[in-house]
């Protein structure tokens, strides 16, 4: 199990990584929120979560969002094949989770994690081989610090799965917009456009609104 999940969340890392090269940081990542609705649906088929109305709603009032986002992108040029990769990705990564929260229930956060990394690790190194160029300095100390930034990330997210049914961690997952267009704007100068930050308040209130009903049902 540990070894299908490692391989699996790598296949949807390289897809992911290829799609970003030709779309923006905030256009990436909503349309890897997609990932949600095929978590929602393997958390009440696959993992027998039960079916709880304000998750769903929540769920599809966040992808609402994400629908005004792409919707003035829909007709580009130049991108398709990207939008395309970020789409397979989104349904990769959804798999890496359900596995994920399976693995939850005999292997600890930290063991899940520790796999991820070895077999993810171990699967890139031919790719780097082929492609090796001597990184600089600051790609050195960027890449480190992606690669602490993505295992916290991973832990916190696994740990999560321990506590809770995943399907009540999915309308958080469109935060990642807000954060998206923040970083974007402030390394890359994507300037969100008015649909974006539209679609972000919608994705806002939703996750606020869940989150609140979680909270008075514990």
């Amino acid at each position: 199990g540990l070894l299908v999940r490692g391989t699996v969340h790598w296949l949807g890392m390289c897809l992911w990584l290829v799609a970003v090269t030709g779309i923006t940081l905030a256009e990436t990542t909503a349309i890897c929120f997609t990932t949600p609705l095929f978590v929602m649906g393997g958390a009440v088929t696959l993992l027998k979560e039960p079916f709880r109305w304000p998750r769903a709603v929540a769920t599809l009032v966040g992808f609402a969002g994400l629908i005004v986002i792409l919707v003035p992108r829909l007709g580009g040029t130049g991108s398709g094949s990207h939008a395309l990769l970020m789409l397979a990705a989104a349904g990769v990564f959804a798999a890496s989770f359900l596995l994920s929260k399976r693995l939850t229930r005999s292997e600890r956060p930290s063991v899940i994690v520790v796999w991820q990394s070895l077999i993810v690790t171990i699967l890139s190194i031919p790719l780097a081989v082929f492609t090796w160029q001597r990184p600089s300095m600051t790609a050195l100390v960027t890449a480190l610090g992606c690669g602490v930034l993505t295992t916290v990330g991973n832990y916190c997210l696994t740990r999560a799965f321990t506590e809770a049914d995943i399907s009540a961690s999915q309308p958080a997952k469109f935060l990642d917009l807000i954060w998206a267009c923040l970083l974007g704007w402030l390394f890359f100068g994507d300037v969100p456009e008015t649909t974006t930050l539209v679609g972000g308040i919608i994705i806002l209130t939703s996750t606020v609104w869940v989150a609140h009903r979680e909270g008075r049902s514990t």
